[in-house]
């Protein structure tokens, strides 16, 4: 059987996870021996119609990403969707809240009106196609990248981690940023990470997005503990995981 052959796209995003497999170093060399790039924009000239796994980064805010999106899902096997603009929406999300007019006005000022300016809600890849797996963070983890393809390579199924940034941060000894005085949304965060900003003297910015059974119980007990309320952490998911919580900008 010979390698699975993958395609790289990208749809609304800064490309910071694409640059994240660059990033692999020579752990790329040990992937390219289990896969076969075919297509990837920021890497080869060529381009295939012809793959068995799309890896695919960034959100969807236009009708003809969301066409070509499927098409790429048409094509492929398995699809994977790259860093928290594809698995959750992203930081695009955040103008969902908001006049699509009004964004555009106040993004592009007089040229607004232009059609290939035309901007529509951003919805996540898997509010439009099927997506077979999530390689979640912004940007996402190299570690977590290549286990995920070296698993779909060798016909494994990966595991892609459904518990809190906390357990993280007590493997690894981390103090509470709570201990700080912050708000950090570890409590509600899915893992996998391994925790690097809390550890750095950040708090958790809720970019995996929320885990699948958020424990709401333990999160209202740790703001209880230290004195703070449920619009705090509101507060704080509005950059990844509640659009709504936001002011929208006029023109």
């Amino acid at each position: 059987m010979g390698k699975p052959r993958v395609a790289i796209f990208d749809f609304a995003c800064c490309e910071g996870c694409q640059l994240q497999i660059v990033n692999l170093e020579e752990d790329i060399l040990g992937l390219l021996g289990l896969v076969q790039p075919v297509e990837w924009r920021e890497a080869l000239s060529d381009r295939s119609d012809e793959y068995d796994i799309a890896i695919v980064e960034g959100s969807i805010t236009r009708a003809e990403d969301e066409e070509r999106l499927r098409g790429i899902r048409k094509r492929a096997k398995l699809l994977i969707a790259l860093g928290a603009c594809a698995t959750i929406g992203g930081v695009n999300k955040l103008k969902n809240a908001c006049d699509m007019e009004d964004v555009r006005r106040y993004v592009y000022g007089r040229a607004a009106a232009m059609p290939h300016l035309a901007t529509e809600p951003t919805r996540a890849l898997d509010e439009v196609v099927k997506v077979d797996y999530k390689i979640h963070g912004c940007p996402v983890s190299r570690r977590e990248l290549g286990a995920v393809v070296r698993s779909l390579a060798m016909g494994v199924e990966p595991v892609i981690p459904n518990y809190p940034v906390c357990v993280e941060c007590k493997l690894r000894e981390t103090v509470c940023r709570y201990e700080y005085n912050e708000v950090c949304l570890g409590v509600v965060t899915r893992g996998g990470c391994n925790a690097p900003c809390p550890a750095g003297g950040g708090w958790c910015y809720g970019c995996r997005g929320l885990v699948d059974d958020p424990n709401v119980n333990a999160a209202r007990d740790v703001m209880d503990k230290y004195g703070r309320t449920p619009a705090d952490l509101q507060r704080r998911l509005a950059l990844f995981n509640s659009p709504g919580a936001v002011s929208c900008p006029k023109s």
